[in-house]
C-alpha cells in the first residue's frame, strides 16, 4: 500500500488533541461543528476502490468504514475512508491523533479530545459505537505491533 497520508500533522498525539480542542472551541454551536467535521472528512486522502473490501471493512459502524494499517511498532500509519460525511470527519480526527505514531504512543494516548470537544454528547449511539470500534481497531493494531 502506498497512499500518501498527511499524518501526523502535529509532532505528538497530545499536540494533535490540543489543536483539535482549539479548533472546535472556535465554533459556537454544534451545527457549525458538524459542518467543520464534514469539511475535515473531505481532507482524507483518496482511498482506492480496490481497498474497499470486506477484509478492510471496520465492523461495528452503521456507516461503511474501511481502514488499512501499515508499518510496525516504531510507526503505524492508517488510511481510511467512509461513505458518510460526518463519519469521515470522525475518521480524520482519529487519524490525526494516532496515525504516524509509534505503537507505545498510541496505547499511551487516551482519546480525550472526544469528551473535550463535546463529541461524546453530540453523537448518535450508532456513531458513538462506530467511533469506539475505530479507536479499538487502532489500539488493537498497536497492541499486535508490540507483541
Amino acid at each position: 500500500m502506498d497512499i500518501a497520508t498527511p499524518f501526523p500533522l502535529e509532532t505528538t498525539a497530545a499536540e494533535a488533541q490540543a489543536a483539535i480542542r482549539d479548533e472546535f472551541a472556535f465554533f459556537s454551536d454544534w451545527s457549525e461543528r458538524y459542518q467543520y467535521l464534514i469539511d475535515l472528512g473531505r481532507k482524507l486522502p483518496e482511498f482506492p476502490d480496490e481497498l474497499r473490501t470486506e477484509a478492510h471493512r471496520l465492523h461495528g459502524c452503521q456507516s461503511m468504514v474501511w481502514i488499512v494499517p501499515s508499518g510496525d511498532a516504531t510507526r503505524l500509519d492508517f488510511v481510511a475512508a467512509s461513505d458518510s460525511a460526518i463519519v469521515s470527519g470522525l475518521v480524520y480526527l482519529a487519524l490525526r491523533v494516532y496515525s504516524g505514531r509509534g505503537a507505545r504512543d498510541i496505547l499511551d494516548t487516551d482519546p480525550s479530545y472526544i469528551a473535550d470537544i463535546g463529541l461524546a454528547k453530540h453523537l448518535s449511539p450508532t456513531r458513538s459505537n462506530g467511533l469506539a470500534a475505530l479507536l479499538a481497531f487502532i489500539r488493537d493494531t498497536a497492541q499486535r505491533a508490540l507483541a
